[in-house]
């Protein structure tokens, strides 16, 4: 195929967040097939990879929902001047040919997770239109699904066509498998983070503390019993705001136990020095990291909330907690698995043959085939 323009259409890039990452190794697959990739987004952390166009485009307003909406605006004037092949999203907005769902269904949330009255809001009316002009019965872009489960959302809400969508499999980097010399790796970083033999380290990854349930990882921390509390300590890491969360470790007695870091770039280390990753979401669309774990060998403890759950019960590779979601089940996971270090060796066993035999990682080349086949 002759090289096309394709413009990638998200809202802020940052290096860390699992949207971003996604985006980002798809624009750069379809990059290294020959294609001309343009990037418009609202605010770009980092370097420009080679051969990117980055526009940031020169709009602001007080309130995301107005931000977001002159963007849709300028956005379209400035395609009216430079003409793509095709317009690919990574958020909702009008407009696009191609949208790589990576957020669950609004609309379902707004009527099943909030007080009626917040449909009267503008915040509301802005981002049921927006959703609305992707997947309503009027639309053509073609739709990425990661998650079955919220497919059947979205034609419930806005009827729309199922020859639309195209499920695509994960995508973990293959830099997430544990290498030959994983042991050795997991010794030195213990003894960087002054961790014994004896000690239990577990993570909870992923931007949005809120969202991915950090609160309940730290009360699930705090009710362990006496001796292993103990030696049990926790590392958060994420680009989030971390003031809420620092208090409630003070107030549970936790200063010494819990550690938050800002989102960094050598998470395969923190995979292979753990023992368990704590995963404890109110809701997810996928959740990568869940599946970045088993590949790792990494025990999971998560909740059924996550698109990814699944993966961990078909692995045998930890546990989930079903829904709905109850606290004290989470705290009884949490003792049990911790207990058991026999079980994290097998569950750790189970998850490095499960990445050698499931496909977790051809994710950006599918969805690159579907994006370059409709600029065809």
């Amino acid at each position: 195929m002759a090289g096309v323009q394709l413009a990638f259409v998200l809202f802020k890039y940052f290096p860390f967040g699992g949207l971003q990452r996604n985006f980002m190794q798809i624009a750069e697959t379809c990059r290294q097939r020959g294609h001309d990739i343009r990037v418009y987004t609202l605010s770009w952390q980092g370097d420009a990879p080679p051969g990117f166009e980055i526009v940031i485009a020169p709009v602001r307003a007080m309130a995301n929902h107005k931000r977001y909406e002159r963007f849709a605006s300028w956005l379209r004037e400035d395609l009216a001047r430079r003409p793509v092949d095709r317009v690919v999203g990574f958020n909702k907005l009008p407009g696009l040919d191609v949208y790589y769902c990576a957020d669950p269904c609004f609309e379902d949330k707004a009527r099943t997770q909030r007080n009626p009255l917040y449909r009267l809001t503008p915040r509301y009316r802005h981002f049921a239109a927006f959703e609305r002009a992707v997947f309503g019965k009027s639309g053509h872009a073609t739709i990425l699904m990661l998650s079955s489960t919220q497919q059947t959302l979205f034609v419930k809400h806005y009827g729309t066509h199922a020859g639309r969508f195209r499920l695509l499999p994960p995508g973990i980097s293959q830099d997430r498998r544990a290498p030959p010399d994983a042991t050795a790796i997991r010794a030195a970083f213990r003894g960087e983070f002054g961790l014994s033999d004896n000690d239990l380290l577990l993570i909870q990854i992923g931007s949005g503390f809120k969202t991915k349930g950090l609160d309940r990882s730290l009360r699930a921390l705090a009710s362990l019993p006496a001796e292993l509390k103990a030696r049990t300590r926790l590392i958060a890491i994420g680009q989030d705001e971390p003031r809420p969360f620092e208090r409630q470790i003070r107030a549970l007695g936790l200063g010494r136990q819990v550690s938050i870091l800002k989102g960094r770039d050598d998470i395969p280390r923190f995979l292979l020095g753990a023992d368990l990753l704590i995963h404890p979401a109110y809701n997810e669309n996928t959740g990568n990291v869940l599946l970045e774990a088993v590949v790792a060998g990494l025990p999971v403890l998560t909740t059924a909330a996550c698109g990814y759950a699944h993966y961990i019960e078909e692995a045998d590779a930890g546990r989930v907690v079903p829904l709905p979601f109850e606290q004290a089940r989470l705290d009884r996971l949490l003792v049990d698995m911790l207990s058991d270090e026999e079980a994290r060796r097998q569950w750790a066993r189970n998850g490095l043959a499960f990445a050698d035999r499931a496909d977790l990682y051809s994710r950006p080349q599918r969805a690159a085939d579907i994006i370059l086949g409709s600029a065809a």
